[in-house]
C-alpha cells in the first residue's frame, strides 16, 4: 500500500460518529397489556410531548440519518427528530421490539401471573430468556442496525429509535456486562438516549441522557418501582 492510500485509511479509521440509540415515548395503553410486537399501539400525548423535548434538545445536532423500528411508536417518536432536520424516517425492522410470548396479555406486578402454572414453562429460564427472543439474537441484530446507521451517518450523528429491551440488551454487550438482568434495573427510560461513538468502525465511548426526564412518570424511570399490576419487565 502506498503512503497516501495508507495516511486516507489512518484517516478513516480516525473519523467519528454518534448514533443515537433512542426510546420511543410513552405508549396510549389504557388496558396495560404487553404490546411488544402488537400493531394499533400509538404514542399517548404525553408521549408524544416526549418526542418533542428530545427533537429540541438535538437541535443542534449534526445529524444526517433517522431510522425506527416498523412499530407505530417508534416512528411517532422518530418523527419529530427528523422533521428538525429536514429528513426523512427510514424503517429497519432489526430495531423491532424483542419478540415475547406473553405478547397481548397482562403480566405485571402483583396481577398473579407468576402463580398460573400455564406460565411457569416460559420463566425456568432467565438466562436465554425463555419467555422470548434470545439475547444473543437481540444483540447480532441490534449491533447490525447500529452498524448500518454509523455507515449511513459517517462522520455525523444518527437517530435511531427502538425499545427498552433491545436498547438494554446491545448496550450490555458493548459495555461487556452479562446480559441476562433485573429488568428494574436497566437504564432506559422512555424517550432516553443511549449514545454510541465511533472512530472509525469501533465504538469507543458510550454514553446516556434523558432529554425528557421531567416528563416522565417516577413509576417509569430507572429503578422505579411498577405500579401494581403494571406490565414492566418484559419489554416496550
Amino acid at each position: 500500500m502506498s503512503s497516501e492510500n495508507s495516511e486516507k485509511s489512518d484517516s478513516g479509521d480516525r473519523v467519528r460518529t454518534t448514533v443515537h440509540l433512542m426510546r420511543h415515548g410513552e405508549v396510549h395503553n389504557p388496558d396495560g397489556l404487553l404490546y411488544g410486537r402488537l400493531p394499533g399501539y400509538h404514542l399517548s400525548e404525553l408521549g408524544e410531548r416526549m418526542a418533542e423535548v428530545v427533537a429540541e434538545s438535538l437541535t443542534g445536532h449534526d445529524i444526517t440519518h433517522v431510522v425506527a423500528s416498523p412499530l407505530e411508536r417508534a416512528q411517532e417518536t422518530a418523527e419529530p427528530v427528523a422533521k428538525a432536520h429536514g429528513l426523512p424516517v427510514a424503517t429497519d425492522g432489526r430495531l423491532i421490539e424483542a419478540a415475547n410470548v406473553f405478547q397481548g396479555k397482562s403480566f405485571g406486578v402483583g396481577d398473579g401471573s407468576l402463580r398460573h402454572p400455564g406460565n411457569w414453562k416460559h420463566l425456568r429460564n432467565p438466562f436465554r430468556p425463555s419467555w422470548g427472543e434470545p439475547y444473543v439474537e437481540q444483540v447480532v441484530r441490534m449491533k447490525s442496525a447500529l452498524d448500518a446507521a454509523r455507515d449511513a451517518a459517517r462522520g455525523h450523528e444518527a437517530v435511531c429509535v427502538s425499545h427498552q429491551l433491545p436498547i438494554w440488551i446491545v448496550r450490555s454487550f458493548v459495555e461487556h456486562r452479562r446480559l441476562w438482568h433485573d429488568p428494574r434495573n436497566r437504564q432506559c427510560t422512555l424517550a432516553s438516549l443511549t449514545s454510541f461513538t465511533y472512530e472509525g468502525d469501533h465504538i469507543v465511548s458510550v454514553r446516556y441522557s434523558e432529554p425528557a426526564l421531567e416528563l416522565v412518570p417516577p413509576h417509569l424511570r430507572a429503578g422505579g418501582k411498577p405500579k401494581k399490576g403494571a406490565s414492566k419487565g418484559f419489554g416496550a
